[in-house]
């Protein structure tokens, strides 16, 4: 019998809903069934969460040091006890619930990175705070790979049922965009999107490419990043029998996409793909971090602070992160 993927889970900002989302999490019963969870933070906090959300899952606590694979108990906690619940402010962004969330979640990356846990997914956190606590702080990229150590390329996606979308740039004005596009980048965006989509299940993914200018530049009238720089990077990717097709008119791309004539949209710039994807759900996204020598998933979804402490989170989007994540690690345990 194959081992269950153990999946360390990091609890994310504490003044938002991520406490709630992860005691519904241990809750859930189909995730128990599919994985050994590994939770990461302070059990007060945990436990105030789960009051909120109105669930008594078990757990069982073990030392940082600890053997997880060999410790007893269906879903472990690992106790930094570094946070009492009266120090937060609920629906407020503070340097505490930023250390918080990057002490836990340099844990779990750690845990990854020394082969303790298959994967590693983290609840909701807020970049504000995060940079309250690490002022250099610029994303979950740039820290997991400081992290893990990693000197190869790293992207995130967003992933949507059976639809994903990748992107070239990410974090970074949108002003910055066209300077930052070049063949050899989309190339390798390309290159990783397959990579990634064939290590989640697909046997040969169709990666549509969206153009950078209205229309896809409409031959060259309203730019030629299309001609220039985009079509070029797509007939490399082509050659090495990558199923990449385009460069397409971002407005219309994500309306074949899901109609179910691409299984993913390689985007140019962030909002390119993320105002598509959340418009589609929302409430069911997730975003992977793609390039890691494991998975690492969280919920594509913020820390909707306006809702924090009522208890009404919907738990799907973190659900199918750790469904993902599990997923992509079982071919390394048969």
């Amino acid at each position: 019998m194959t081992a269950k993927p153990l999946v360390a889970l990091a609890m994310g900002d504490p003044a938002g809903i991520s406490p709630e989302l992860t005691a519904k999490l241990v809750a859930l019963d189909d995730l128990r069934a599919r994985t050994r969870l590994v939770i990461i933070g302070d059990r007060r906090i945990f436990d105030e969460g789960a009051r909120v959300a109105g669930v008594t899952p078990e757990l069982t606590t073990v030392e940082q040091g600890a053997d997880f694979r060999a410790a007893r108990g269906e879903v472990l906690f690992v106790d930094l006890r570094h946070l009492d619940p009266a120090e937060i402010e609920q629906g407020t962004a503070s340097l505490a619930s930023g250390k918080f969330a990057l002490t836990n979640y340099r844990h779990a990356l750690e845990f990854g990175r020394d082969g303790r846990v298959d994967a590693v997914c983290f609840t909701p956190f807020n970049k504000q705070a995060m940079r309250l606590a690490r002022a250099d702080y610029d994303d979950e990229i740039a820290f997991s790979a400081e992290v893990a150590g990693l000197k190869t390329p790293a992207s995130e996606f967003n992933v949507l049922g059976e639809l994903w979308n990748a992107r070239v740039t990410s974090h970074i004005p949108l002003k910055d965009v066209a300077g930052r596009l070049s063949a050899e980048r989309i190339h390798r965006a390309l290159r990783l999107t397959d990579i990634c989509m064939r290590n989640a299940g697909f046997a040969r993914p169709r990666i549509a490419v969206a153009g950078l200018n209205p229309h896809a530049g409409d031959g060259g009238n309203f730019g030629r990043e299309e001609i220039d720089v985009i079509a070029p990077a797509i007939a490399a990717g082509r050659e090495e029998g990558i199923a990449a097709e385009g460069p397409f008119p971002a407005d219309t791309v994500f309306l074949r996409a899901k109609g179910g004539a691409f299984d993913a949209v390689l985007t140019m710039y962030h909002d390119q793909g993320q105002i598509a994807m959340k418009l589609m759900g929302f409430d069911r996204g997730v975003t992977l971090l793609g390039g890691f020598p494991f998975p690492i998933c969280t919920p594509a979804h913020g820390t909707a602070y306006d809702i924090a402490g009522r208890g009404i989170a919907s738990v799907s989007a973190s659900q199918a992160a750790v469904r993902l994540a599990a997923d992509m690690v079982k071919p390394a345990l048969a």
